[in-house]
């Protein structure tokens, strides 16, 4: 809106970061997250340290890494399809009583010391298994229960929950360690999924309000890869968070090995080190907000990708411990960077119907690229050393700033507003089941505006697709110089009629960029619904 006469713009207020902690349902699950949180890095501390207890070989310790990513990889997608069609409260629920049982049950074993490098693994794919259904969850959660405005600051107070635990909670897990044993941080980490079930158990969701049928765990999945494969806002993303992550993830991966390895130090020092990591990721939760609107999310994202590159560069040059801190403090900002921009671009480019399937898919790329440079750095650092491995890393992160030429990301998210379609006017009710179901569009365009025609039907391809058209073609008539007919399919009367519902302010616009161009402003539209006819005694 424009400012008053006399106003300077640079006196509008810029909203406060901590402004979605005013929300009440955001502000008790960001406690009880950051609980969680506080658990997690607990819990991570003791698998690092119990691993390298248990053996030293390097690639041993980054498979922990491995195995937690892969099962996000696997299972991302379709958990992120099931949150976007059953009610995400008691999906929630059941989540988090999955992983308070896994991290009780790796405390009870490795109490009774019956734990071994395979036992190790699994457990933790166990847990990776509840935090492929966790993360797109909580993600499809957020959006839910903050306005869309407050949405970028929302995703950076979840980023500073991770990174303000990060800073203290490693340092506390190897005291607990050091003092009790890694049992005692599994059970911890059990207590703290506790305090989640109890806060979810609080929250009296409201169901949003829909009038089109119910969708079902396969087409849902189906859709949301559709979508997200013909939204060049999001490939944008992904294919960024792919090149950086890859070499970026040798930090995670080969850390508990660089700690009690190569610098010697004991589960206190190693704690140290992450929470040195974490202090750095809070000092840029609290940088960001503040360069909102001055720095693109491209800028951001490639400053970030540089500057994390150097300070691997820097640890795998450090001598001693001393001079790797300040390398991990440089090391979080940028990952914090890194990360929180990736979540803002995908997080804006998405509707909220199909949220938790496209944050499942970013998931899924996110993962595999954690996957991948685990095992790729945890291999080369037991073939030379986790030093190498590490300079390795660092070359591998400032290379993929390279991928910000083919792959920017895009400046301005669409507009989701909701502009539904009307619904349609029949004669009869189609099974929700009938399809394949036939949109044809028919205008009449003057010859020396069909370029701008065509031209506006290509964005409009690209929405349809992205709403849930299989197949897309625009059709002329050769009998007449102004007939230009629209034609897209997708699968059943009910998956149309979920697009009437989904259609969104961007679609509205460029369906009138289109229909500007035509004569007289018309089109004529028409759903067809495919015949299937019962076979009869004359068709025997």
């Amino acid at each position: 809106m424009p400012s008053s006469p006399g106003e300077h713009p640079s006196a509008t207020p810029r909203p406060s970061a901590w402004a979605p902690l005013r929300e009440p349902v955001f502000r008790t699950l960001w406690i009880a997250g950051f609980a969680s949180d506080f658990g997690a890095w607990m819990h991570e501390v003791g698998d690092g340290w119990l691993m390298t207890s248990l053996s030293r070989s390097p690639l041993n310790v980054a498979l922990l890494q491995a195995a937690d990513s892969l099962a996000i990889f696997l299972l991302a997608v379709p958990a992120g399809a099931l949150a976007d069609v059953v009610d995400r409260r008691r999906l929630a629920i059941a989540t988090q009583a999955w992983l308070l049982v896994v991290a009780a049950v790796l405390g009870v074993l490795a109490l009774a010391h019956r734990v071994t490098p395979v036992t190790l693994i699994a457990l933790t794919f166990a847990m990776g298994i509840g935090a492929a259904f966790d993360a797109p969850l909580w993600q499809a959660i957020v959006a839910e229960i903050v306005p869309r405005t407050e949405l970028p600051r929302a995703v950076t107070l979840g980023g500073l929950s991770i990174n303000l635990t990060r800073a203290v909670a490693p340092a506390v897990g190897g005291l607990v360690v050091a003092a009790a044993g890694p049992p005692a941080v599994f059970f911890a980490n059990a207590a703290m999924f506790a305090v989640v079930l109890v806060a979810l158990a609080r929250w009296r969701r409201v169901q949003p309000r829909t009038v089109a049928p119910t969708e079902r765990w396969l087409g849902a999945l189906r859709i949301g890869l559709r979508y997200t494969r013909h939204a060049p806002e999001l490939v944008a993303a992904f294919a960024r968070a792919a090149a950086t992550l890859f070499g970026g993830v040798c930090l995670l991966a080969l850390l508990p090995s660089f700690a009690r390895g190569t610098l010697g130090l004991g589960s206190l020092g190693f704690g140290f080190l992450l929470g040195c990591m974490g202090v750095g990721a809070v000092a840029a939760a609290a940088t960001l907000p503040a360069l909102e609107g001055r720095l693109s999310a491209d800028t951001t994202l490639s400053a970030g990708t540089v500057v994390l590159g150097c300070a691997l560069a820097g640890l795998a040059a450090a001598p001693t411990a001393t001079l790797t801190a300040p390398a991990m403090l440089v090391a979080g900002f940028a990952w914090m960077s890194v990360v929180s921009s990736l979540n803002v671009a995908v997080q804006l480019a998405t509707p909220s119907w199909v949220r938790a399937r496209v944050s499942s898919v970013f998931m899924l790329i996110f993962q595999g690229a954690l996957v991948l440079g685990a095992v790729v750095w945890g291999l080369l650092a037991a073939k030379t050393s986790v030093r190498a491995a590490i300079a390795c890393g660092a070359a591998a992160t400032i290379v993929s700033i390279a991928a910000g030429r083919r792959f920017p990301l895009v400046a301005r998210a669409p507009d989701f507003s909701p502009a539904a379609w009307p619904k349609p006017q029949l004669v009869c009710d189609p099974p929700e089941d009938a399809g394949p179901v036939l949109v044809t569009l028919t205008y009449r365009v003057e010859a020396s505006k069909f370029g701008a025609f065509a031209a506006a039907m290509r964005d409009l391809e690209r929405i349809r697709r992205r709403e849930g058209a299989y197949a897309w073609s625009l059709y002329r008539d050769p009998a007449s110089a102004e007939l230009y007919v629209e034609v897209y399919s997708v699968d059943s009367w009910a998956e149309h009629l979920r697009q009437h519902e989904r259609v969104t302010a961007e679609e509205r616009a460029a369906e009138s960029r289109a229909q500007k161009l035509t004569i007289a402003n018309e089109r004529d539209v028409r759903h067809l619904v495919a015949v299937t006819q019962s076979p009869t005694a004359d068709d025997s």
